[in-house]
């Protein structure tokens, strides 16, 4: 079996269903459909949320490469139905109708990807875009994430993530606190550990919300337990830092990505950015500092690694900005679709979702093996041999 991690989705937000087919998990893993179903519902709540969280139910129905419970070493694929397509089967159905039956989109979104797209693939109804650009496409992201973070937890790998600001108000929140009280943010609507932030974020939303718009904000995601040594600095494409981004970046409305002090560190020097080495029987290397958010050249130090991730406001809007017709080419209020005000809470377990895939990914691409058993060997004799540099 191929030790690659790789992974492909398709599906439209108002079709039938989502569907992943995700290949290179090794043999062995105890995988439950609770357990993915969980971090499914993990998505879909958070203050800010639209009227399409309340009609879906995510559960995802695995089709194979699991068996009485564990993996099988084959590719794993999931459906995770849509249950607002009874609502949507006469106007997303692959059957051909009359186009009389079936309104056509012409009022592109300012900030959406429907009128490149629909310039791009010769459309003149962009429903035919924004049916796949849609974040709905996300929850078959999110459960090929949460397969890929139970192995992680085989290897005491452990992931968080929470809000640090909304808008304009910011959660100032130790790293080391949030991490400590991390029970606090899951029960957060906003996903914000200080509750008088959380308040102020709510406040924000709600007004947001009257006022017919969007808002964006910044979310935290943190990786503990990582061995030194994932990624590679031989070739560009190799750089787990660069990987990271890369997955992070493709998820909707996602504008910015920084590791550790990020953009900060363009204003400091060097003396005031780089974390000092030190050593120790117990410990082995170290870093005196995580400035560089757990990654050097390209690869884990083994201290935790640290992006933080911002979201600009969803392009879909209560109260529609100008746009212009592709067909009439008259200028026309964009199209108002059902949307969210504020999804950053949502997000930020998404970004878990896009990281652990790629950490995972990494982490086969290291220690390799057709099973679990296998793969946690090589994983033990790797980390005797750090132990012992």
């Amino acid at each position: 079996m191929s030790t690659k991690i790789r992974y492909l989705t398709a599906g439209e937000s108002h079709g039938q269903a989502l569907v992943v087919i995700l290949e290179g998990i090794p043999s062995g893993l105890k995988l439950t459909k609770e357990w993915i179903d969980k971090e499914l519902r993990r998505r879909q709540i958070g203050y800010g949320r639209g009227e399409r969280m309340k009609i879906e139910k995510d559960e995802v129905r695995i089709i194979s490469g699991v068996r009485l419970g564990k993996t099988l070493g084959s590719p794993v694929s999931f459906l995770i139905p849509n249950l607002d397509w009874k609502n949507w089967e006469k106007i997303m159905g692959a059957d051909e109708v009359e186009n009389k039956d079936v309104p056509a989109f012409t009022r592109p979104r300012p900030g959406h990807a429907d009128l490149v797209g629909g310039i791009k693939y010769n459309f003149l109804d962009l429903r035919n875009v924004l049916e796949r650009a849609s974040a709905r496409e996300t929850a078959a992201r999110v459960a090929a994430g949460a397969v890929c973070k139970k192995l992680l937890h085989e290897f005491n790998i452990k992931t968080f993530s929470r809000t640090v600001q909304i808008g304009r108000e910011k959660d100032a929140t130790a790293r080391e606190e949030a991490i400590e009280s991390y029970e606090r943010i899951e029960k957060s609507p906003v996903r914000c550990l200080n509750f008088f932030t959380e308040r102020k974020m709510i406040e924000l939303i709600d007004e947001v919300k009257r006022r017919g718009d969007t808002v964006g904000g910044i979310f935290e995601v943190i990786f503990l337990g990582l061995p030194p040594g994932l990624g590679s600095y031989i070739q560009w494409d190799l750089k787990l830092d660069a990987r990271l981004a890369f997955s992070l970046m493709s998820i909707q409305a996602i504008v910015g990505v920084e590791i550790g002090a990020g953009f900060e560190a363009s204003s400091s020097f060097g003396s005031e950015v780089q974390d000092e080495i030190a050593y120790n029987e117990t410990r082995g290397f170290y870093r005196l500092s995580n400035r560089a958010g757990g990654i050097e050249g390209g690869m884990t130090t083994g201290e935790p690694l640290v992006l933080r991730v911002a979201m600009k406001p969803i392009s879909t809007l209560a109260k529609p900005l100008r746009s212009v017709d592709i067909v009439s080419k008259k200028e026309v209020a964009a199209t108002k679709e059902r949307s969210d005000v504020c999804a950053v809470p949502a997000a930020s377990v998404i970004g878990e979702a896009v990281c652990a895939i790629e950490i995972a990914k990494a982490m086969r691409e290291k220690f390799g093996g057709d099973s679990l058993e296998e793969m946690r060997k090589n994983y033990l004799s790797y980390m005797e041999y750090v132990r012992a540099r």
